[in-house]
């Protein structure tokens, strides 16, 4: 099945490592430019038909996501500022009602993109807000330029936020931090992103693609079926307390000794050798 491809969204298929078949990077670009990337239906519906494709892909080890660079502006206008999403396309809102926006919000993108069971990293060069922001939490690494730009600004159309910040944020940078967040709608840097916990890593722009890239390639060079158990062992850790963790985890460790990986890997380590996995 061919990677499902949009006027809003693009997928490029990379090896993982092209001296052996440890299967591919999917690097997704939201694209449009014009409107900073915002989130309106189309890419909304295009994000969840990509999360099923990856989901039934076995070749995709890592999903990358990413927003596209602006355009050159035309002669004498101002250029578009970089933006990773700039938060959801605002005209849809208009006139609508409570009934509406559940059947909107209902089964949504954000929410499949972080069910996803294969490890993904959001790389943002610019603005990350509103719902740009959720997009970014939904994903499991977030990966900065120092241009770049967090925020929560519901607050300042008299709303809240609707696709998960207020659960996830708290989670990444505490309680605090996100009522100060949402309370007030101001925007935070990438570098006091990464203080607090919501940047794993901020880069120059110049550097971004590549660092983004490199640890792409170095999550996709593992077993595809450890990192699947990994990725599930830690969600765990949001949704129960440390006993049921604990024990959560151990029934996963223990469980990978049945796997073909588990003795690949070992044997690899002592023959000092690359291992070449068996869920591939």
């Amino acid at each position: 099945m061919s990677a499902p491809q949009s006027d809003v969204l693009s997928i490029e298929i990379i090896p993982v490592n092209n001296e052996a078949d440890l299967g591919s990077i999917a690097w997704v670009t939201i694209n449009r430019p014009d409107k900073l990337n915002a989130l309106n239906a189309d890419v909304m519906s295009s994000l969840k038909a990509m999360v099923a494709w990856v989901e039934a892909t076995d070749s995709v080890r890592v999903v990358v996501l990413t927003g596209a660079q602006p355009n050159e502006p035309a002669e004498g206008k101002r250029a578009k500022p970089n933006a990773f999403v700039a938060g959801a396309d605002i005209t849809e809102f208009v006139g609508k009602r409570s009934d509406d926006i559940r059947v909107m919000f209902a089964d949504n993108a954000v929410e499949a993109l972080w069910n996803l069971s294969k490890p993904t990293i959001a790389m943002v060069d610019g603005f990350a807000l509103g719902g740009g922001c959720e997009v970014a939490c939904s994903c499991d690494v977030r990966i900065a330029s120092d241009r770049s730009r967090f925020g929560t600004p519901e607050i300042n159309l008299g709303l809240i936020p609707g696709y998960g910040a207020t659960q996830r944020l708290v989670g990444l940078v505490g309680y605090g931090k996100t009522m100060e967040m949402i309370m007030t709608g101001e925007m935070v840097s990438a570098e006091e992103a990464h203080r607090i916990g919501l940047a794993n890593h901020v880069c120059t722009p110049d550097e971004l693609h590549a660092f983004t890239l490199k640890m792409a390639q170095t999550i996709g060079s593992k077993s595809s079926n450890t990192l699947r158990v990994g990725k599930a062992t830690i969600r765990a850790a949001l949704d129960v307390g440390l006993t049921e963790g604990v024990a959560i985890e151990a029934e996963a460790f223990a469980s990978l000794f049945d796997s073909k990986d588990k003795e690949i890997g070992v044997n690899a380590f002592l023959n000092r050798s690359t291992p070449e996995w068996e869920h591939q």
